[in-house]
């Protein structure tokens, strides 16, 4: 499985000659790499000063993939389809990690392509691969697992495709149709975790209700939904949907956030990327309103009126948009299939589910509570990833 411009690709953890051997989707091999995985990154000291890293290792540890074994419906006679190629995206460093573990759980060889942007936590997350497929007891894993870096190279990616039984990329919608030119064989199959949005859908009696403790705790949670990933995250929201008129609560709400957010990091960059952005958006009639500002960690735009798409208001580094609105109804049809996620607070996410089912919305796949925006599962953009990743075999 080596290319013709070998040379170009650099090897980062796992085989260059790997093998192919199908294993059952939460197969012991699997969960015990990743639980000793899990344990390797909770006991580095270095890993532990990345939130996102400790967020991994937390995932992958035995007890909560034999939670996510147990509750999955269709254990039994379901083998991984063969190799799967994965194309991470740039953006967000862990997420190659998180691939890599759906491939494992599923129950196929994996080739991980991650991005050349250099991360730290690409580093670690390399060197803890190395350091447990390692391991005599992880070494048919091993053999199956190879983790790569180079170029936007055609070439690659062609032959790469031409070799794999399903191919899953992220990344936006731009180079989705630029791998897309690479041919798969002709059984093969393939995922695509292409650009989404995600808004806020919060209650102003329920945050006017809050002691000061609770408060700084939901402000706590709102933080890591968006700022941990600089809204890079296609679960972040930008756009927060207030409910219910309670004089003085979005304001007490997003001063709680400012203090969350207190320990950001905000070089200079930063700061003028997100006023540029701010600026852009304005001059394009799809951002404007009221600017709050609350230094340069947080702008907050309460608008008037929505956008035809509302999925164009996109802030990052603490730019958010707001909307007092008084039923669901005035966002239903706008909420198009480009929309992963909505969190609530002091909402009923049963009654929303139901709502959105009966008005035959196309977007939407997750509805959680503030805090649990980044928990990426199994069930991920309205995939069965396991699922999509393995085959059934029927007796």
């Amino acid at each position: 499985m080596i290319p013709m411009n070998k040379n170009d690709v650099k090897e980062l953890a796992g085989k260059r000659d790997m093998e192919i051997k199908p294993l059952p989707i939460y197969s012991e091999d699997a969960c015990g790499f990743l639980d000793d995985l899990s344990r390797f990154l909770r006991n580095d000291r270095e890993s532990r000063g990345f939130p996102d890293i400790m967020a991994f290792a937390f995932w992958c540890r035995k007890g909560n993939v034999l939670r996510l074994r147990d509750a999955y419906p269709f254990c039994g006679n379901r083998f991984g389809r063969g190799l799967a190629f994965h194309i991470a995206p740039s953006n967000v460093p862990v997420n190659f990690a998180y691939s890599l573990a759906f491939g494992m759980l599923a129950g196929d060889a994996n080739l991980v392509r991650v991005s050349e942007k250099p991360f730290p936590q690409t580093d670690i997350l390399c060197r803890g691969l190395r350091e447990v497929l390692g391991r005599p007891e992880h070494a048919l894993l091993a053999g199956q697992t190879r983790v790569v870096s180079y170029g936007h190279d055609r070439e690659i990616n062609d032959f790469y495709s031409g070799q794999c039984d399903v191919r899953v990329i992220w990344g936006g919608d731009a180079a989705i149709r630029q791998i897309r030119k690479s041919e798969l064989k002709p059984r093969a199959t393939e995922i695509t975790f292409a650009d989404r949005y995600s808004f806020a859908l919060l209650d102003q009696e329920a945050v006017a209700s809050l002691g000061e403790e609770e408060l700084a705790e939901l402000a706590g949670k709102f933080y890591n939904d968006t700022y941990l990933m600089d809204q890079n995250a296609c679960s972040s929201p930008h756009l927060i949907f207030w409910t219910n008129h309670e004089e003085g609560a979005r304001q007490r709400f997003w001063e709680a956030v400012h203090r969350a957010a207190a320990g950001y990091d905000m070089p200079e960059k930063k700061v003028m990327d997100k006023y540029t952005l701010l600026c852009e958006n304005g001059a394009a009639g799809k951002g404007n309103g009221h600017l709050q500002r609350h230094g340069n960690l947080l702008y907050v735009v309460t608008l008037q009126e929505l956008p035809e798409q509302m999925e164009e208001l996109r802030g990052k580094f603490g730019l958010f948009y707001e909307m007092e609105i008084e039923n669901v109804e005035q966002i239903i049809g706008r909420i198009s299939e480009k929309v992963q996620t909505c969190v609530t607070y002091g909402v009923s996410r049963e009654l929303l589910a139901k709502r959105l089912a009966d008005c035959h919305v196309r977007g939407v796949d997750r509805i959680v509570p503030v805090g649990q925006a980044m928990d990426i599962g199994v069930y991920w953009d309205g995939y069965d990833v396991i699922g999509s990743l393995s085959r059934g075999l029927v007796v």
